[in-house]
């Protein structure tokens, strides 16, 4: 199985002159459904996701972006925009649209003395990582070494260092983007402030971002890793991490799991990231590490980078993808059944159960802040299906479908953007999506950025 979608309305035929004329207009690259990249210029990371645009366009900067914007109102055509293309509900392709494709765009600069990096959309986690740490600076940003960076900042940004220095969209100084009309804009606190507060969580509903600035922290090096125990003492082991969770100091931030080994034994595993001297995180985490004890544990000192590869092995590119995320009010023992419970009738050894941490820094900010409105979320439960054969998409989706249904009635109601199926966009924004909805009808009145958990513009909005 596939996802795919209807058109919007009938696409427009354009001609080969009009085309070509579109073509000279770029810096970057026009592909078309006849070259012979289209097929793996068009490929995403979730498999199920196959999706034909009618254009794409490879930018190689805002200039790209700009004669993209106002091809498509031209010639009504609707628009998906791709960064790392790790959208697991789909949003970054499109069918019968043109793909505003900023994959190519990875430049990032570092200024090592106000602690400021710009970067472009285009970098994956890892890329942008390896930039800045070659100063010894880093930005919290995600758990996945190959989500894009634009997605995850645009949505929010859980990771490892939110307990510290708070999510990706608290540290976002400002934005280069292009809105619906084809202007470019600043948005900082002092210049579009409006924007800027939308962009920090809002996800792609106000334009196409070509650049970001973000806050940068000396992390050297950061004390974490995996505890691993039998599927046995899951529920032991949950309960020891609500405990664990819920008395972390800002320093720490610490995940649970539950997930297969590759010899195809079920695990539940405790990761954890510690933010400061390597000497107190071994203290702190001591304690954690005897617990159990665990059957394996990954836990020393390692780079900022490392720690974010993580899960990179149990999440790879082009497998077929379904997830569901629940904010979690708290974390009690029914709960823990009903997560555990699932797990053992997991109908894929690929599929994984995480559940993730908002504490501290991050969970200080006002959930009116930022566009980001789920700071009353303590954790995040998501349910991450994976598998390999598409024939097998009913019984995977169902099963995710349930456990987000078993587990809702301790949820906040609020879902993570950048973890969803489905228009779900009162859930995505809550609180603030009236708000949200106003500085869409000022920015893109007509809802030319749609393809996305949309907020529709305010009408009359003055």
């Amino acid at each position: 199985m596939v996802l795919t979608e209807e058109r919007y309305g009938a696409a427009p035929v354009l001609g080969a002159a009009t085309l070509q004329d579109f073509r000279n207009s770029l810096h970057g690259q026009l592909v078309l459904p006849q070259d012979a990249e289209y097929d793996e210029v068009r490929k995403v990371f979730n498999a199920m996701i196959d999706r034909r645009p009618a254009l794409i366009v490879q930018c190689i900067d805002t200039h790209d972006v700009v004669q993209s914007v106002q091809f498509a109102r031209s010639h009504n055509l609707p628009v998906a925009m791709r960064g790392g293309g790790h959208s697991v509900a789909g949003h970054s392709m499109i069918e019968g649209g043109l793909l505003i494709d900023l994959s190519l765009m990875k430049n990032v600069e570092v200024d090592p003395v106000k602690r400021i990096a710009k970067a472009q959309p285009g970098l994956r986690l890892g890329e942008y990582i390896a930039e800045t740490e070659k100063w010894g600076l880093v930005t919290p940003t995600g758990t996945a070494s190959d989500t894009g960076l634009a997605g995850l900042a645009l949505g929010g940004g859980y990771g490892w260092l939110s307990g510290k220095y708070g999510m990706t969209v608290d540290n976002i100084l400002g934005f280069e983007v292009v809105t619906a009309d084809g202007q470019v804009l600043h948005a900082s606190e002092t210049e579009n402030a409006d924007l800027f507060w939308a962009l920090r969580g809002g996800s792609g509903n106000f334009g196409v971002v070509t650049s970001f600035e973000l806050k940068l922290y000396m992390v050297t090096e950061v004390f974490g890793g995996m505890l691993l125990y039998p599927f046995a003492m899951a529920r032991e082991v949950l309960r020891f991490y609500r405990e664990v969770a819920s008395t972390a100091p800002d320093e720490l931030t610490t995940y649970a799991a539950l997930l297969t080994a590759p010899d195809g034994q079920k695990m539940v595993a405790i990761l954890a990231c510690y933010t400061g001297s390597m000497k107190e995180g071994e203290r702190v985490l001591a304690p954690i590490r005897e617990f159990g004890p665990p059957v394996v544990d990954l836990m020393r000192p390692m780079r900022y980078s490392e720690v974010n590869t993580l899960i990179d092995e149990a999440n790879p590119q082009g497998m077929q993808n379904y997830w569901k995320w629940n904010g979690l009010k708290d974390l009690p023992d029914e709960a823990i059944d009903a997560i555990v419970d699932a797990y053992a009738r997991v109908p894929s050894p690929r599929s994984a159960i995480l559940i993730d941490q908002l504490h501290g820094a991050a969970s200080r900010v006002s959930p009116t802040a930022t566009a980001f409105a789920h700071r009353d979320a303590p954790h995040g439960l998501v349910i991450i299906s994976l598998w390999d054969d598409p024939s097998e998409a009913e019984v995977n989706i169902a099963w995710t479908k349930e456990l987000a249904a078993a587990t809702e009635e301790y949820s906040t109601g609020g879902i993570y953007v950048n973890a969803e199926f489905g228009d779900k966009a009162h859930a995505a924004f809550g609180v603030n999506y009236e708000r949200l909805s106003q500085i869409k009808a000022k920015y893109d009145p007509t809802n030319f950025f749609r393809h996305n958990q949309n907020i529709k513009p305010t009408v009359n909005a003055g």
